[in-house]
Protein backbone atom coordinates (compact mmCIF):
# COMPACT_ATOMS: atom_id res chain seq x y z
CA UNK A 1 0.00 0.00 0.00
CA UNK A 2 1.41 3.37 -1.00
CA UNK A 3 1.19 6.04 1.67
CA UNK A 4 1.66 9.76 1.77
CA UNK A 5 2.51 11.70 4.89
CA UNK A 6 -0.58 13.79 5.55
CA UNK A 7 -1.85 15.58 8.59
CA UNK A 8 -5.36 14.90 9.85
CA UNK A 9 -6.91 17.88 11.56
CA UNK A 10 -7.47 17.09 15.22
CA UNK A 11 -8.47 19.84 17.62
CA UNK A 12 -7.82 19.19 21.28
CA UNK A 13 -10.44 20.95 23.39
CA UNK A 14 -9.22 19.72 26.74
CA UNK A 15 -10.28 21.04 30.08
CA UNK A 16 -7.59 22.90 32.00
CA UNK A 17 -5.02 20.57 33.50
CA UNK A 18 -6.22 17.48 31.60
CA UNK A 19 -4.15 15.47 29.17
CA UNK A 20 -4.79 13.48 26.01
CA UNK A 21 -3.40 10.15 24.92
CA UNK A 22 -2.33 10.52 21.30
CA UNK A 23 -1.73 7.62 18.95
CA UNK A 24 0.33 8.65 15.92
CA UNK A 25 1.21 6.93 12.67
CA UNK A 26 3.10 8.68 9.90
CA UNK A 27 2.24 12.18 11.12
CA UNK A 28 -1.36 11.25 11.92
CA UNK A 29 -2.52 11.91 15.47
CA UNK A 30 -5.80 10.64 16.87
CA UNK A 31 -7.24 11.94 20.14
CA UNK A 32 -8.79 9.14 22.16
CA UNK A 33 -9.13 10.83 25.52
CA UNK A 34 -11.21 13.78 24.46
CA UNK A 35 -14.71 13.05 23.25
CA UNK A 36 -15.28 16.73 22.42
CA UNK A 37 -12.47 16.90 19.88
CA UNK A 38 -13.36 18.05 16.38
CA UNK A 39 -11.87 14.90 14.88
CA UNK A 40 -14.61 12.66 13.50
CA UNK A 41 -14.20 8.98 12.76
CA UNK A 42 -17.27 9.14 10.53
CA UNK A 43 -18.68 11.94 8.41
CA UNK A 44 -22.03 10.28 7.73
CA UNK A 45 -24.81 12.79 8.40
CA UNK A 46 -26.09 12.40 11.95
CA UNK A 47 -29.87 13.00 11.79
CA UNK A 48 -31.57 15.09 14.44
CA UNK A 49 -34.17 13.43 16.64
CA UNK A 50 -36.95 14.92 14.52
CA UNK A 51 -35.32 13.84 11.27
CA UNK A 52 -34.79 10.33 12.62
CA UNK A 53 -38.43 10.11 13.71
CA UNK A 54 -39.62 11.19 10.27
CA UNK A 55 -37.35 8.64 8.58
CA UNK A 56 -38.62 5.93 10.91
CA UNK A 57 -42.24 6.79 10.20
CA UNK A 58 -41.60 6.58 6.46
CA UNK A 59 -39.81 3.27 6.93
CA UNK A 60 -42.68 1.77 8.94
CA UNK A 61 -45.25 2.99 6.42
CA UNK A 62 -43.38 1.34 3.55
CA UNK A 63 -43.12 -1.91 5.46
CA UNK A 64 -46.82 -1.82 6.35
CA UNK A 65 -47.73 -1.25 2.72
CA UNK A 66 -45.52 -4.15 1.68
CA UNK A 67 -47.15 -6.40 4.27
CA UNK A 68 -50.62 -5.42 3.08
CA UNK A 69 -49.65 -6.36 -0.47
CA UNK A 70 -47.98 -9.59 0.58
CA UNK A 71 -44.57 -8.46 -0.62
CA UNK A 72 -41.26 -9.67 0.88
CA UNK A 73 -40.07 -7.72 3.89
CA UNK A 74 -43.43 -6.45 5.02
CA UNK A 75 -43.38 -6.42 8.80
CA UNK A 76 -39.98 -8.05 9.22
CA UNK A 77 -36.72 -9.24 7.77
CA UNK A 78 -37.69 -12.64 6.37
CA UNK A 79 -39.55 -13.34 3.17
CA UNK A 80 -42.82 -13.59 5.07
CA UNK A 81 -42.15 -10.83 7.60
CA UNK A 82 -41.70 -11.50 11.30
CA UNK A 83 -38.98 -10.70 13.78
CA UNK A 84 -36.11 -12.77 12.38
CA UNK A 85 -33.55 -11.70 9.79
CA UNK A 86 -33.00 -13.88 6.76
CA UNK A 87 -30.55 -16.76 6.94
CA UNK A 88 -26.91 -15.99 7.62
CA UNK A 89 -25.04 -15.31 4.39
CA UNK A 90 -28.13 -15.56 2.21
CA UNK A 91 -28.00 -12.00 0.83
CA UNK A 92 -25.13 -11.46 -1.61
CA UNK A 93 -24.09 -7.85 -2.19
CA UNK A 94 -22.00 -7.10 -5.27
CA UNK A 95 -19.17 -4.66 -4.61
CA UNK A 96 -17.56 -2.23 -7.06
CA UNK A 97 -14.24 -0.90 -5.74
CA UNK A 98 -13.05 2.53 -6.90
CA UNK A 99 -9.47 3.44 -5.92
CA UNK A 100 -8.75 7.14 -6.35
CA UNK A 101 -5.12 8.24 -6.54
CA UNK A 102 -3.38 11.51 -7.28
CA UNK A 103 -1.04 12.05 -10.22
CA UNK A 104 1.93 10.95 -8.10
CA UNK A 105 0.36 7.59 -7.33
CA UNK A 106 -0.50 8.36 -3.71
CA UNK A 107 -3.50 6.35 -2.58
CA UNK A 108 -2.69 3.34 -4.70
CA UNK A 109 -3.87 -0.05 -3.45
CA UNK A 110 -2.84 -3.56 -4.44
CA UNK A 111 -5.10 -6.50 -5.20
CA UNK A 112 -4.03 -7.86 -1.82
CA UNK A 113 -5.19 -4.69 -0.05
CA UNK A 114 -8.62 -4.98 -1.63
CA UNK A 115 -8.85 -8.68 -0.87
CA UNK A 116 -7.97 -7.99 2.76
CA UNK A 117 -10.71 -5.36 3.02
CA UNK A 118 -13.25 -7.74 1.51
CA UNK A 119 -12.22 -10.41 4.02
CA UNK A 120 -12.71 -7.93 6.87
CA UNK A 121 -16.22 -7.12 5.65
CA UNK A 122 -17.23 -10.74 5.27
CA UNK A 123 -15.82 -11.66 8.68
CA UNK A 124 -17.52 -8.70 10.38
CA UNK A 125 -20.91 -9.55 8.85
CA UNK A 126 -20.51 -13.31 9.25
CA UNK A 127 -23.47 -13.57 11.66
CA UNK A 128 -25.80 -11.44 9.52
CA UNK A 129 -27.66 -12.19 6.29
CA UNK A 130 -25.02 -10.32 4.28
CA UNK A 131 -22.02 -11.50 2.31
CA UNK A 132 -19.96 -9.35 -0.04
CA UNK A 133 -18.82 -10.31 -3.53
CA UNK A 134 -16.14 -8.24 -5.30
CA UNK A 135 -17.28 -7.74 -8.89
CA UNK A 136 -14.60 -5.33 -10.08
CA UNK A 137 -11.99 -2.83 -9.00
CA UNK A 138 -10.56 0.13 -10.85
CA UNK A 139 -7.86 2.70 -10.17
CA UNK A 140 -8.63 6.26 -11.26
CA UNK A 141 -6.08 9.08 -11.28
CA UNK A 142 -7.74 12.37 -10.41
CA UNK A 143 -6.23 14.99 -8.11
CA UNK A 144 -9.57 16.66 -7.32
CA UNK A 145 -11.29 13.40 -6.48
CA UNK A 146 -8.33 12.20 -4.40
CA UNK A 147 -9.10 14.89 -1.82
CA UNK A 148 -12.88 14.96 -2.36
CA UNK A 149 -14.67 15.64 0.92
CA UNK A 150 -18.19 15.01 2.11
CA UNK A 151 -20.81 17.03 0.22
CA UNK A 152 -18.34 18.62 -2.19
CA UNK A 153 -18.63 19.11 -5.93
CA UNK A 154 -15.67 16.78 -6.33
CA UNK A 155 -17.57 14.01 -4.50
CA UNK A 156 -20.57 14.51 -6.76
CA UNK A 157 -18.43 14.43 -9.88
CA UNK A 158 -16.54 11.34 -8.72
CA UNK A 159 -19.64 9.33 -7.92
CA UNK A 160 -21.63 10.50 -10.95
CA UNK A 161 -18.80 9.34 -13.19
CA UNK A 162 -17.83 6.08 -11.54
CA UNK A 163 -20.89 4.61 -9.85
CA UNK A 164 -22.10 1.23 -11.14
CA UNK A 165 -25.07 -1.02 -10.49
CA UNK A 166 -28.35 -0.27 -8.76
CA UNK A 167 -29.67 0.25 -5.22
CA UNK A 168 -28.50 -3.18 -4.08
CA UNK A 169 -24.91 -2.80 -5.30
CA UNK A 170 -22.21 -1.39 -3.02
CA UNK A 171 -19.87 1.18 -4.54
CA UNK A 172 -16.80 1.45 -2.31
CA UNK A 173 -14.51 4.46 -2.88
CA UNK A 174 -11.10 5.06 -1.34
CA UNK A 175 -9.32 8.42 -1.33
CA UNK A 176 -7.58 10.92 0.96
CA UNK A 177 -10.52 13.13 1.95
CA UNK A 178 -8.78 15.08 4.73
CA UNK A 179 -10.58 17.27 7.30
CA UNK A 180 -10.02 14.66 10.00
CA UNK A 181 -12.45 12.19 8.44
CA UNK A 182 -11.98 8.45 8.06
CA UNK A 183 -15.08 7.92 5.93
CA UNK A 184 -18.78 8.41 5.32
CA UNK A 185 -21.73 6.64 3.72
CA UNK A 186 -25.26 7.14 2.47
CA UNK A 187 -28.31 5.54 4.07
CA UNK A 188 -30.68 3.22 2.15
CA UNK A 189 -33.50 5.76 2.50
CA UNK A 190 -31.38 8.32 0.61
CA UNK A 191 -31.19 6.25 -2.57
CA UNK A 192 -34.53 7.24 -4.13
CA UNK A 193 -33.77 10.97 -4.03
CA UNK A 194 -30.06 10.81 -4.94
CA UNK A 195 -29.20 7.45 -6.51
CA UNK A 196 -25.89 8.55 -8.02
CA UNK A 197 -24.66 9.71 -4.60
CA UNK A 198 -25.11 6.25 -3.11
CA UNK A 199 -22.10 4.45 -1.65
CA UNK A 200 -19.28 4.38 0.88
CA UNK A 201 -16.09 6.49 0.92
CA UNK A 202 -13.15 5.66 3.20
CA UNK A 203 -9.66 6.99 3.77
CA UNK A 204 -7.37 4.62 1.87
CA UNK A 205 -5.00 4.33 4.84
CA UNK A 206 -7.76 2.72 6.96
CA UNK A 207 -7.61 -0.48 4.93
CA UNK A 208 -5.87 -3.44 6.62
CA UNK A 209 -2.18 -2.70 6.98
CA UNK A 210 -2.57 1.03 6.29
CA UNK A 211 -0.88 3.76 8.26
CA UNK A 212 -3.92 5.24 10.03
CA UNK A 213 -3.38 3.31 13.26
CA UNK A 214 -5.37 2.57 15.38
CA UNK A 215 -7.91 2.69 12.57
CA UNK A 216 -6.04 0.53 10.10
CA UNK A 217 -7.66 -2.90 10.35
CA UNK A 218 -10.42 -2.23 7.83
CA UNK A 219 -13.28 -1.52 10.23
CA UNK A 220 -13.89 1.99 8.97
CA UNK A 221 -15.22 0.12 5.95
CA UNK A 222 -17.26 -2.16 8.23
CA UNK A 223 -18.71 0.86 10.05
CA UNK A 224 -19.62 2.76 6.88
CA UNK A 225 -21.19 -0.29 5.26
CA UNK A 226 -23.33 -0.53 8.41
CA UNK A 227 -24.70 2.92 7.62
CA UNK A 228 -25.17 1.90 3.98
CA UNK A 229 -27.35 -0.97 5.25
CA UNK A 230 -29.40 1.38 7.45
CA UNK A 231 -27.72 1.35 10.86
CA UNK A 232 -27.21 4.46 12.98
CA UNK A 233 -24.36 5.09 15.39
CA UNK A 234 -24.84 3.41 18.74
CA UNK A 235 -24.87 6.87 20.32
CA UNK A 236 -27.63 8.18 18.03
CA UNK A 237 -30.11 10.11 20.18
CA UNK A 238 -27.91 9.98 23.27
CA UNK A 239 -29.57 8.78 26.47
CA UNK A 240 -33.12 9.74 25.52
CA UNK A 241 -35.67 8.97 22.85
CA UNK A 242 -35.41 5.97 20.55
CA UNK A 243 -31.64 6.06 20.19
CA UNK A 244 -30.45 3.96 17.24
CA UNK A 245 -33.85 2.20 16.90
CA UNK A 246 -32.28 -1.09 17.96
CA UNK A 247 -33.49 -2.53 21.25
CA UNK A 248 -30.43 -4.59 22.16
CA UNK A 249 -27.76 -1.87 21.90
CA UNK A 250 -27.62 -0.01 25.24
CA UNK A 251 -28.06 3.75 25.06
CA UNK A 252 -24.85 5.76 24.82
CA UNK A 253 -24.53 9.47 25.55
CA UNK A 254 -21.63 10.16 23.18
CA UNK A 255 -19.04 8.37 21.01
CA UNK A 256 -16.50 6.16 22.72
CA UNK A 257 -12.84 6.38 21.70
CA UNK A 258 -9.99 3.97 22.33
CA UNK A 259 -11.47 0.97 24.16
CA UNK A 260 -12.93 2.22 27.47
CA UNK A 261 -14.06 -1.08 28.99
CA UNK A 262 -16.89 -0.66 31.47
CA UNK A 263 -17.90 2.80 30.24
CA UNK A 264 -21.53 3.60 31.12
CA UNK A 265 -22.58 7.04 29.93
CA UNK A 266 -26.35 6.63 30.43
CA UNK A 267 -27.15 5.82 34.04
CA UNK A 268 -30.63 7.31 34.50
CA UNK A 269 -34.03 6.89 32.92
CA UNK A 270 -35.63 4.17 30.82
CA UNK A 271 -32.61 3.87 28.52
CA UNK A 272 -30.08 3.34 31.31
CA UNK A 273 -29.74 -0.45 31.16
CA UNK A 274 -26.31 -1.80 30.25
CA UNK A 275 -22.78 -0.53 29.77
CA UNK A 276 -21.97 1.30 26.55
CA UNK A 277 -21.63 -0.94 23.47
CA UNK A 278 -17.97 -0.08 22.93
CA UNK A 279 -17.29 -3.32 21.03
CA UNK A 280 -19.97 -2.59 18.48
CA UNK A 281 -18.91 -1.75 14.94
CA UNK A 282 -21.20 1.32 14.98
CA UNK A 283 -19.35 3.11 17.78
CA UNK A 284 -16.13 5.16 17.34
CA UNK A 285 -13.68 2.92 19.19
CA UNK A 286 -10.38 1.58 17.82
CA UNK A 287 -10.59 -1.11 15.17
CA UNK A 288 -9.08 -3.62 17.61
CA UNK A 289 -11.90 -2.90 20.08
CA UNK A 290 -14.71 -3.53 17.59
CA UNK A 291 -15.94 -7.04 16.93
CA UNK A 292 -19.74 -7.28 16.87
CA UNK A 293 -23.12 -6.38 15.50
CA UNK A 294 -26.11 -7.17 17.70
CA UNK A 295 -29.02 -9.37 16.68
CA UNK A 296 -31.22 -6.29 16.56
CA UNK A 297 -28.81 -4.54 14.22
CA UNK A 298 -28.78 -7.57 11.95
CA UNK A 299 -32.58 -7.51 11.85
CA UNK A 300 -32.78 -3.76 11.23
CA UNK A 301 -30.18 -3.89 8.46
CA UNK A 302 -32.09 -6.74 6.85
CA UNK A 303 -35.39 -4.85 7.04
CA UNK A 304 -33.83 -1.65 5.70
CA UNK A 305 -32.07 -3.41 2.84
CA UNK A 306 -35.27 -5.17 1.75
CA UNK A 307 -37.37 -2.02 2.00
CA UNK A 308 -35.05 0.47 0.33
CA UNK A 309 -32.53 -1.57 -1.64
CA UNK A 310 -34.59 -4.51 -2.84
CA UNK A 311 -31.95 -6.93 -1.64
Amino acid sequence: MKTKSIQLLVALALASGSSATLHAANDKAFDHANENASFLRCGTKHPSQKEAEMKEKHFKNLRSNSAAKGKPGGGGGGDNGGDQPRAVGSVVIDVYFHIITDSNGNGGLSAGDISSQMNVLNNAYANTPFTFNLVSSQTVVNNAWFTAGYGTQAETAMKSTLRQGDAGDLNFYTNNMGDGLLGWATFPSDYASRPMNDGVVVLFETLPGGSAAPYNQGDTGTHEVGHWLGLYHTFQGGCSGSGDYVSDTPAEKSPAYGCPTGRDSCTKGKNAAGSDPINNFMDYTDDACMYEFSFGQSLRADQQSITYRGL
